[in-house]
């Protein structure tokens, strides 16, 4: 199967549905997928000043289409490396902060190789940001803030889903996944 930016939207959308929302590792998912309120970018660029750039248009479009809930900015063929990815994310969270979005928009990061520091690699809880692709993802900050003052204990929802995705098993979770590509 060749690679399209619509195969990758795809397999996204079919990895938010299957992991995401069915395994509710983010109560909020369901509604933004059902409201059709996701925004999917498919970056191809190997430049890191021109994937930042995509990422500010990709919050200018935020700005001005208030509709859209959440955006996933995704690159299938870069940033593999995790650690390379990592920077990406930093890199990317300083350029926000500088832009004035900080308060605004918040960024989640999910790679197929994430690991939370200090876990073993193989440790099934790193599927709970374990992607089909590496990506960033921009969420409304009042959004997140309206979620989660109706929704009991949200501090615990790390603590859950660390605890169905070990309870599931390191080969559930990642049959789970790769049943995404």
């Amino acid at each position: 199967m060749e690679l399209t930016d619509t195969t990758v939207i795809e397999q996204t959308q079919k990895w938010i549905k299957t992991v995401v929302i069915d395994m509710n590792f983010c109560p909020f998912a369901a509604k933004a997928m059902l409201k059709k309120s996701i925004h999917y970018s498919v970056s191809n660029t190997n430049d890191l000043k021109t994937t930042l750039e995509i990422l500010i248009k990709e919050l200018q479009y935020l700005d001005t289409n208030e509709e859209i809930e959440t955006t996933f900015l995704i690159f299938p063929n870069q940033f593999s490396d995790f650690e390379t990815y990592l920077d990406l994310v930093a890199t990317a969270e300083e350029l926000m902060e500088q832009e004035g979005y900080e308060g605004t928009y918040q960024l989640a990061s999910f790679h197929p190789d994430y690991r939370f520091e200090g876990e073993d690699k193989d440790d099934a809880a790193n599927y709970t940001n374990r992607s089909v692709y590496p990506m960033l993802h921009l969420l409304r900050e009042d959004s997140i803030t309206k979620a989660l003052a109706l929704y009991k204990d949200p501090e615990l929802i790390p603590e859950h889903n660390i605890k169905l995705a070990r309870e599931k098993g390191l080969l559930y979770m990642q049959m789970l996944r790769a049943a995404c590509l």
